[in-house]
């Protein structure tokens, strides 16, 4: 497996590791319910380097990824991103991420922990001739990620760099250390959450500085147990779990969001045009509150009464809400909140309501 710049210092910190994306990555520091709440009460750090990172550069840049992906990134300016899917030609998500405007470039960041897969998906479609290339930047670019309500405060006093100002899937340059960085608002916890892309010969320095400038401030790393935990309480689905080769994006209330009705052909617009045009989307990504403390698994089966009407894609116990929390497709004749509904675990049903999300948000 892999290991992050920060390996050693993970191992020093406490961290028990396990497998991400092929990376050997935090799990947790020995207690990912703390982790989580001094994520919603404070601030805390996590390593993000194995993350999906896909610089595109080239005079083509823009048309060929445009030509391919579902959303239109036509109208973006440096600075400034989107969300976007790639599509099979069924309209299955093949990957999703994130897409930033540079000055001479386009990043992609993966929303979720899946490695190299987007790169393969998208270097099928680079042609010879194309005016475009695909650089992997997984192994010579960091990420950090603070979040939580004084996250602005801990990066203002690390690095004088104010991201009060940033919207979400918006994006600064920093120097850190020496380093040119770039700053990005983004959405993986529900609270205020910054990333720090850095090359990855500053990324110790960098995880460095906000560790003592944060000690005060009551910093806590957290792992991707906690990530976990924090993104399905915040509503936030992610790729590799809710959104794989089943779901098309509609069914995943993408819409708005990640993909384009307007922008012109690409992989599986056909598709997901017809499902808006006929309203035939069969299933509905829902909220699922669960009764007692057993998590359902990847999978599980949800029933209305004897009939199967959908399964789970992530879940969780929720240190905020103190119960068991889950994504799930049930189809659309159940997916209104309150609808009751059981998850089959074990070969045992437990019961579960259906509720709008966000789970929590931040008033």
């Amino acid at each position: 497996m892999k290991h992050s710049r920060l390996h050693d210092a993970h191992l020093t910190s406490g961290a028990v590791m396990a497998e991400a994306a092929g990376w050997e990555m935090p799990a947790h520091y020995g207690d990912t319910a703390a982790e989580h709440l001094a994520v919603r009460r404070g601030v805390g750090l996590a390593d993000l380097s194995h993350r999906g990172k896909l610089r595109v550069t080239g005079d083509d840049r823009v048309k060929w990824l445009q030509s391919l992906i579902s959303n239109d990134i036509l109208p973006l300016t440096p600075g400034h991103g989107l969300y976007s899917s790639f599509l099979n030609h069924k309209g299955k998500m093949l990957a999703y991420f994130r897409v930033y405007a540079l000055a001479d470039a386009l990043l992609l960041e993966d929303v979720g922990e899946i490695g190299d897969a987007t790169l393969q998906a998208l270097r099928k479609f680079l042609l010879y001739g194309t005016k475009a290339k695909l650089e992997n930047c997984a192994d010579t670019w960091g990420q950090l990620l603070v979040s939580g309500p004084r996250a602005a405060d801990l990066i203002k006093t690390a690095f004088g760099a104010d991201v009060t100002g940033l919207t979400s899937l918006n994006c600064t340059g920093q120097e850190i250390g020496g380093q040119q960085a770039l700053l990005v608002r983004t959405e993986e916890t529900g609270e205020t959450d910054i990333e720090i892309l850095i090359p990855a010969d500053g990324l110790a320095a960098a995880w460095e500085r906000l560790s003592e400038t944060g000690a005060p401030m009551g910093l806590t790393l957290f792992g991707t147990q906690a990530r976990e935990s924090l993104r399905l309480e915040a509503g936030l689905a992610r790729v590799g779990k809710d959104l794989t080769e089943e779901i098309v994006p509609p069914e995943a209330n993408l819409e708005g969001i990640a993909f384009s009705l307007s922008k012109g052909c690409y992989p599986g617009q056909e598709v997901v045009a017809r499902m808006d045009t006929y309203g035939s989307v069969r299933r509905r990504l829902a909220g699922l509150a669960l009764k007692g403390s057993t998590v359902p698994p990847h999978g599980a089966k949800l029933f209305s009464g004897d009939r199967e009407v959908g399964w789970v894609s992530s879940a969780t116990l929720s240190p905020t809400l103190g119960q068991p929390i889950a994504f799930g497709f049930p189809l659309r004749d159940f997916i209104q909140p309150g609808t009751a509904l059981t998850v089959e675990i074990d070969g045992r049903r437990h019961e579960a309501t259906v509720q709008a999300l966000p789970f929590y948000s931040r008033a």
